[in-house]
């Protein structure tokens, strides 16, 4: 199994590692977890900031499982059922989804860090892990995730914001 304690220590949201921490667990010694092996019950008072779509390859496009209270907030809309490009500004929508791509074929654990703005003009930073997931516990076939923003979430709600994807440290830990 890959060593990971150089990511852990680039964490620093607390609810990104109760997360973390949950699909290390999940996972067991596969690579990665099925979606059925995540327990919302575990990873309940984080519900907020987590995420998840699922890879459909018969349309080639990530679909939205679920997203929390904070996310719906910067992102404007929900996901469930929805294609990732119809939840995304047109201009980060293929950076984007490249980066959650790779997540999943690489596979790896992708951190990054950027600012959020919200429409009056003010900013705070996002922190944001995504994990792959495999129903065979090898191959990618979704990812959760989980962005703690570092800002006024009301704010953000009744607003908008917009996630600088071109201003981000992304980094990808690979699982192989």
């Amino acid at each position: 199994m890959v060593n990971l304690d150089y990511l852990e220590a680039k964490i620093r949201s607390p609810a990104m590692r109760v997360v973390y921490a949950h699909w290390q667990a999940a996972r067991g010694t596969r690579l990665m977890p099925a979606w059925r092996d995540i327990d919302a019950v575990a990873i309940g008072k984080h519900l907020p900031k987590v995420w998840a779509w699922r890879f459909d390859k018969e349309q080639d496009t990530f679909i939205g499982r679920l997203a929390g209270e904070d996310i719906l907030a910067v992102l404007g809309c929900g996901i469930h059922g929805r294609k990732f490009a119809d939840c995304f500004p047109a201009a980060s929508a293929g950076t984007v989804e490249a980066r959650h791509r790779k997540v999943i074929t690489m596979p790896s654990i992708m951190h990054t860090v950027g600012r959020v703005y919200v429409q009056t003009g003010k900013y705070g930073l996002g922190e944001r892990l995504v994990l792959p997931l495999g129903e065979d516990g090898v191959t990618g076939d979704g990812v959760l995730g989980v962005t703690d923003y570092h800002l006024n979430i009301a704010e953000a709600r009744s607003v908008g914001a917009a996630i600088d994807h071109d201003d981000e440290t992304v980094t990808h830990y690979p699982l192989t």
